[in-house]
């Protein structure tokens, strides 16, 4: 090329030279011709430079020498609670990558030994998929039809066992070793890179998250271990353990059809949210990944590397949670469930061993805290999640689990009762004990002093969760138009709070029976007005519901994100976010209107729930009795049938301050016996969030035992 380019230079010179003869332009043509000839010496001097003096060093230089792009992953966005609290951050991490080279396998399989030591000596892992194990040798897929599967994907015969094919790969891969063990190991290591399809430009990872000692050791011996390059590399930590762990979600290594769905951003060993806000808002979080040139030799030693394109992090979310509040909402619940089940209140253990929270503003419906137990730690989810596991760990109670309300379903009875003119205030029921009508229910109070509560009005009907009060109730008003006011609380009704999974619930109506084959009877919406029958509504709904009658009967927009955070500091639009969580999650509409209520018709509600905690005879009143709070609450237990045994799931809602509402507190235990036992849990929160930080809570566990049935 330089030789061509020198030749027509001088050439040009010459026919420049010979075509202008002129006396006026010969001087100006003589120095245009001095400089083409002076351009076309230099360039041949050039040529000669390049081609002879130093051609061999150059060639031997190209042919010795590489250059690969590698990727700069991008730190995801960090979680964050209300006050700025990091939940789930990114730290700096190690791994390996690896690059085709020009070595054999035995170099090759001699690199892969090596690399497998160093991780092993420092109780590293490595990447390894390979289906099969030994010693003894078996598949680890119980299924035939995978096995068959795995080994026609990988053009293997269909027909070998476990051990047939170890020695099938032993022999493809040119492993020598007589070690089954360590030729195991490389095995999977060669699976890993042909089944990513590595190249000489092309990376697959072999290792992930290694320590520092074992990223040291494998710089320091770079030089024989071909292809290999240690990489930082962001992964994500969570800075609590279990804290919030529903709600943050877990990550882990993207699956085929996550991959098939996002090949342009993703690659096939990126890291994605599982569960959680790390799932919701994964487009959000995963940053986008930079570039690094990788200068190497033919076998695969790194002579030089630099960035050349940034990679840019993802955005932070920014909860409306309260870490420190969510941290007492779990201690209390896990506390609470464990002192049920030894039988510290009433005397007498019980089977509680599961529950929820939510912890919501009255105003606004923004979550400040959402507990499930029992729990796990997403951080080791991967290592810890078994498929077996019955404990439902990695359910999220407060979203999924819709339960009958028992008792503390009766304020929305009230409302309709009052609202439709069915009572007033002031009208008095007179509980004999035993209901006259439908199957003839007893009141709770009946069952256990064989006489009923007299003469009560509406506020005192709730303070006593008077059952016969309410079936009257249910009698008077019917089925439907309970079910009209329950579903203006929204209960029944998804909230539409940013996560996965919420359920549904349903609200009791001859509608809803219908669609389930059943006829109804008066039976039936007797069973409704005290919050059993096919009235089953999740925590979370029950926040909502709580949240209207304590800020009077307006509707509250439930959200558990507070702001995104671009990269660049500036915030994502509500509208924005509505419409990305609309589309995510395919939500229907979850909002409501108002409910319209009086203040008078209200306070006769609020007060009988100010009873509950604060008066004597009150279901919750040996809870409260001594807090320097005016609390709201109603207690709730409802009969459920669990595993063919017949038990009572306990409920706890309440409000406070109760002249000022700032938030509404809901606690459901599984299998409590009472809802008066589920009342420790949100006294421990409120004594947080209104800044009592009790050393030492001392609650009086004498209640009488038994279940408190339905009231």
């Amino acid at each position: 090329m330089l030789l061509s380019l020198a030749l027509m230079s001088i050439e040009i010179g010459g026919e420049i030279l010979g075509k202008n003869s002129g006396t006026g332009e010969r001087v100006r043509y003589n120095i245009m011709t001095t400089i083409t000839y002076i351009i076309g010496i230099v360039l041949l001097i050039q040529l000669f430079n390049l081609q002879i003096i130093h051609g061999s060093e150059y060639r031997e230089t190209s042919n010795s020498r590489l250059t690969r792009e590698s990727i700069v992953k991008a730190a995801r966005g960090s979680i964050k609670d209300r006050t700025g609290v990091d939940l789930v951050n990114t730290d700096t991490g190690y791994s390996v990558e690896i690059y085709s080279t020009k070595v054999d396998d035995e170099g090759l399989n001699s690199s892969i030994q090596r690399f497998i030591e160093i991780l092993e000596e420092n109780e590293d892992k490595f990447v390894d998929n390979l289906p099969i194990t030994v010693n003894p040798f078996a598949f680890t897929e119980e299924s035939e039809e995978a096995q068959k599967n795995w080994k026609r994907n990988n053009d293997i015969d269909e027909n070998y066992n476990a051990e047939q094919v170890f020695y099938y790969l032993k022999q493809k891969y040119g492993i020598t070793t007589e070690d089954v063990d360590m030729a195991r190991k490389i095995m999977a290591v060669r699976y890993e890179i042909t089944r990513n399809g590595y190249s000489a430009t092309r990376s697959v990872t072999i290792a992930k998250d290694i320590s520092d000692i074992s990223a040291v050791q494998l710089r320091e011996q770079n030089a024989s271990l071909a292809g290999m390059n240690v990489v930082t590399e962001p992964t994500v930590s969570y800075t609590s353990e279990n804290l919030a762990s529903h709600v943050l979600g877990y990550v882990g290594a993207i699956n085929e059809d996550e991959y098939e769905t996002r090949k342009d951003t993703y690659r096939n060993d990126d890291i994605i949210g599982k569960t959680g806000i790390q799932r919701v808002f994964e487009e959000y979080l995963k940053g986008t990944d930079g570039v690094k040139q990788v200068d190497m030799t033919v076998d695969g030693a790194i002579t030089s590397e630099y960035i050349s394109e940034e990679a840019v992090a993802g955005s932070d979310l920014v909860l409306t949670i309260d870490a420190n509040l969510q941290k007492v909402a779990e201690d209390a619940l896990e506390q609470n469930i464990k002192d049920i089940a030894a039988g510290k209140y009433g005397g007498e253990a019980h089977d509680a061993d599961a529950g929820a929270v939510v912890v919501m503003e009255v105003d606004t419906g923004e979550v400040l805290a959402m507990a499930s137990y029992p729990d796990y730690n997403p951080e080791r989810y991967s290592e810890e999640y078994s498929a077996d596991d019955t404990s439902g760990r990695y359910t999220n109670r407060a979203i999924s689990s819709a339960q009958p309300p028992g008792s503390t379903f009766k304020m929305a009875v009230a409302t309709a009762a009052l609202a439709e003119g069915t009572i007033t205030t002031s009208t008095r029921i007179n509980d004999t004990g035993v209901y006259p009508y439908g199957h003839h229910p007893a009141c709770w109070y009946y069952r256990s002093y064989r006489t009923g509560h007299g003469y009560l009005n509406v506020t005192q009907a709730i303070k006593y969760s008077c059952n016969y009060f309410f079936y009257e109730m249910g009698y008077r008003l019917g089925i439907d138009k309970i079910a009209e006011y329950a579903q203006k609380f929204g209960l029944g009704k998804r909230t539409g709070i940013e996560l996965e999974g919420e359920a549904t619930g349903s609200v009791a109506s001859t509608a809803y029976a219908e669609s389930q084959g059943y006829d109804w009877y008066l039976s039936d919406t007797l069973s409704a007005a005290i919050g059993q029958s096919f009235n089953n509504f999740t925590p979370i709904q029950m926040a909502r519901y709580v949240s209207m009658i304590a800020n009077g009967g307006k509707a509250v927009d439930v959200s558990i994100i507070k702001s995104i955070i671009k990269p660049d500091g500036s915030e994502v639009s509500q509208e924005e976010i509505d419409n990305f969580v609309n589309g995510k999650l395919e939500t229907e509409d979850t909002n409501l209107e108002d409910v319209e209520i009086s203040k008078e018709n209200l306070d006769a509600i609020r007060k009988g729930m100010r009873g509950v905690t604060s008066e004597a005879g009150g279901t919750a009143y040996s809870t409260f009795a001594d807090f320097d709070i005016d609390i709201a609450g109603k207690t709730g237990s409802a009969q459920v049938i669990v595993d063919g045994k017949e038990e009572a799931h306990g409920w706890f809602v309440g409000f406070a301050p109760y002249d000022d509402p700032e938030i509404a507190v809901v606690v459901l235990i599984e299998k409590a016996s009472s809802g008066g036992y589920t009342a420790a849990t949100a006294k421990a929160i409120m004594e947080e969030y209104f800044g009592m930080n009790s050393e030492e809570v001392t609650e009086d566990k004498t209640a009488q035992p038994g279940s408190e049935s339905v009231r």
